[in-house]
Parts: C-alpha cells; structure tokens; sequence
C-alpha cells in the first residue's frame, strides 16, 4: 500500500508540474486535490519543488563572494563552481577560490547524500593537504563567510521533516510558508521557515533558526532566471541576524548541461589547481 500512495503521489506532482511549466491555471487546483487526499501540505511542496530540478545534469558557474561585516566594510573573493546531478544518492559539487591570493586554490568537494550526512573535504593550498570535515564540524564558517559548511552541501526532502504553515506574499510574490526540522542530529538548525513562490516552487526566503531555537540567520534568493525548464537564483544574501554580518553570492555565467563527469568530483580533481 506504501508503494502504490507513493507512486500515486508522484505522478500527481507530475501533472501538477507538467501544467506548471505551461502556465496552466490547473496547477493550483491539482495542488488543492493533492492536499485533501491526506498528504501533508509542507512535504508536498517540497517534493514538487525537489522533482522541479529532475533531470538538470550538470551546472557550472563563477561566483562573486562579498563577505561584509557589521560595519559594512567588505572584501571580495572569485570562486569557480561545478556540479553534478546525482543518480542514485545525491548530487555532486566543486568549489574552488580564484582570487584574492591569499586563499586562491582552496577547495570545498561536497558528495550530497539523501539520507546520512553529506561527505565533505577542504583542500587547503598551502598546507598541500585535503581535511576531511566531520558531520559534527559542519555547523561551522566556510572561510570566514556567513555561510556554513552545512549551508553549502545539499537539500535532500528526505533529510527533513516539515510542516506547512501557510501563504503570505513576499517580494511581490505569492508564496507559500513552510517549516523544516533537520532529522540529522549534527546539524547547526533545529527549524528553517521557507517562502516558497506559487508559481514556480522556488525558495525566496529562508530564516534559519539556531540549536537555541533563536532566529539566526535570513538567507534571500533573488534573479531567477529559467534556463531551458529550470530556475536559478542568481544573487544570494545570507544575513547573520545576531552579529549584523552579511555574505552575498552572485551567479555569473551559469550554464547547465556542461560535459562533466564522476571523476571530476574525487579528491584527486580537488587537489589540482
């Protein structure tokens, strides 16, 4: 019976996304009748946000970095960006610092999981050495920004619990409002609260709420752009809430469907530079 609800959810989702990407007004409806066969609202729209990214293969990017400190000084770093769709686990990803010198060549290597902990390796240039970060470490600053180790590593539904709370309009856009709860134990947040666009099962808008259950964090997702049937955000401001410090990311020539592969992504491709 597991089985049989599972597949009838899917394919409802997918003729709920089917309509969606032709700007069908059956969408909204296909969305109401999903919620009243029993299926909780928060996790529905996740699953159809998550199958909005189904099949995107490969995406590469440079990504301007801005850390910004209370005072609103500023320092900027260049970084170079590339993932890899997953198929049987979750997605793959290299990022790696261009400039300013002082941290040119450093590397992140991200191996998404959808139900465990995601594998993850910091290459550090002038130690000549890859360190493996531990689950418990990955609450932490990547390299100084308000980002954390967690918040660069994936999104799997299936690492969250979640809960919808309801609609409210955000930026000009209708959305609905739902909360996540990490089922991992390590993780840095006991809760996040999503604005999630109607139109387009996109996040706008994610508070992120520490192990104090205190608001700590806004993270801000702004100029989508679709590409072929897919959407990206292509500026990003994440705000530390508690000590006034900011870190903002930007897109800059994104494209998706690039020749990558598995190899790309080991530690050995991390090391080069």
């Amino acid at each position: 019976m597991k089985t049989r609800i599972g597949f009838s959810l899917f394919t409802v989702i997918s003729i709920l996304l089917a309509t969606l990407a032709f700007g069908d007004s059956r969408a909204q409806g296909i969305y109401k009748g999903l919620i009243g066969q029993g299926i909780k609202k928060g996790k529905a729209i996740a699953m159809a946000g998550d199958q909005m990214d189904v099949g995107f293969k490969s995406q590469t990017s440079r990504m301007k970095m801005t850390l910004i400190n209370a005072a609103g000084d500023k320092i900027v770093r260049i970084m170079d960006s590339k993932r890899l769709e997953g198929s049987d686990d979750g997605d793959f990803s290299i990022i790696r610092f261009v400039t300013p010198n002082d941290v040119k060549g450093t590397g992140l290597l991200t191996h998404e999981h959808k139900t465990t902990s995601d594998s993850q390796w910091l290459y550090l240039p002038a130690r000549k050495r890859t360190k493996r970060i531990s689950s418990d470490n990955r609450s932490g600053s990547f390299m100084g920004s308000e980002f954390s180790f967690e918040d660069m590593g994936g999104r799997e539904i299936e690492k969250y619990r979640y809960k919808y709370i309801g609609e409210d309009s955000f930026d000009g856009q209708d959305c609905y409002v739902t909360e996540r709860y990490p089922t991992e134990l390590s993780s840095g947040y006991t809760k996040m609260i999503s604005w999630i666009r109607k139109d387009n099962f996109q996040p706008i808008k994610v508070d992120y709420y520490d192990r104090k259950r205190e608001h700590m964090k806004t993270l801000l997702l702004q100029r989508y752009k679709k590409i072929g049937k897919f959407w990206r955000a292509h500026f990003m401001d994440m705000e530390n809430v508690q000590t006034g410090k900011k870190t903002t990311l930007q897109f800059i020539n994104l494209r998706l469907g690039v020749n990558l592969s598995k190899s790309d992504f080991s530690t050995r491709a991390l090391e080069k530079r």
